[in-house]
């Protein structure tokens, strides 16, 4: 039943991890809300005596073993861990700092990572859980501009997958899930992170595609209140699927990378199959 499950979502102050705290609230689970700022989950979601709210940086493996002590002594189990705190270092790859490269794969592939080590032990201990990771269309394929953000959701699927085959055994299932372009934070100040222009070969390119993800903010077409019911449905169902593809955009997107791949292998496949010994 909805009101067995104990839901933990992290990046859940604001954007797609409010909306999902919020429906599994409605729904009658139990949830764990977590973010960098307490105060800040707590006057977004509100009071409730299935909430507990947690100060939980993605990036930091001690606030994560912490989150697990508590939930456990508020609620006794984790059922749902989602893996949605996420940033935006958008800009071209030369442009992009070291710095801000490890800033980006350490919120979006590092931290899910960290939460995900923490709670695992829990999981198998229960030998049941679903562990649900927010990726992106990016993470289907490279767009111009998103070398950081795709290189952290590339990689966040990979690992995603290859976690699957081994926790399987003890009764957890994993899902990725690819949104589109939906109406959250991801495009604020707040979140998203551009790289300055140092190169004048990128200038006018980089001009072009700043104004662009500017103004994409509070126009995306996806709603992700709609997103989190979605999620609440598959995750009510006994075993979840490999992967969602969320959004009639991310759908369009995922077809076009498989006609690619297709067409690739057609084109090369008798050089392809010529590498054996």
């Amino acid at each position: 039943m909805a009101t067995e499950k104990v839901w933990l979502v992290t990046g859940a102050g604001r954007g797609m991890g409010l909306h999902i705290a919020k429906a599994a609230l409605a729904a009658g689970c139990k949830v764990v809300a977590t973010g960098r700022n307490n105060d800040k989950v707590s006057t977004s979601i509100g009071e409730s005596a299935n909430l507990l709210v947690l100060k939980l940086d993605v990036t930091n493996a001690a606030d994560a073993d912490s989150a697990v002590k508590a939930v456990i002594e508020r609620f006794g189990r984790i059922d749902v861990l989602v893996n949605n705190a996420a940033s935006f270092y958008a800009g071209y790859f030369e442009e992009l700092t070291p710095k801000q490269m490890e800033l980006q794969l350490a919120t979006s592939l590092i931290g899910p990572m960290n939460v995900t080590r923490a709670f695992l032990p829990v999981m198998r201990k229960q030998r049941s859980g679903k562990i649900i990771s927010i990726s992106s269309s990016a993470g289907l394929t490279g767009f111009e501009y998103c070398t950081a953000y795709s290189a952290s959701k590339f990689g966040l699927e990979g690992w995603m997958e290859a976690l699957q085959a081994e926790v399987e055994p003890f009764g957890i299932h994993t899902m990725t899930v690819n949104p589109g372009f939906f109406r959250t934070e991801l495009l604020t100040e707040e979140s998203t992170n551009y790289a300055k222009t140092t190169i004048e070969d990128y200038k006018e390119r980089n001009a072009r595609q700043h104004e662009f993800w500017k103004s994409q903010n509070g126009k995306q077409s996806g709603d992700p209140a709609k997103l989190a019911q979605a999620l609440l449905k598959l995750a009510s169902q006994n075993d979840l699927p490999r992967r969602f593809i969320a959004g009639a955009d991310a759908v369009g997107t995922a077809e076009q990378k498989i006609a690619l791949l297709q067409n690739q292998i057609d084109a090369y496949r008798e050089l392809s199959s010529s590498l054996a010994y």
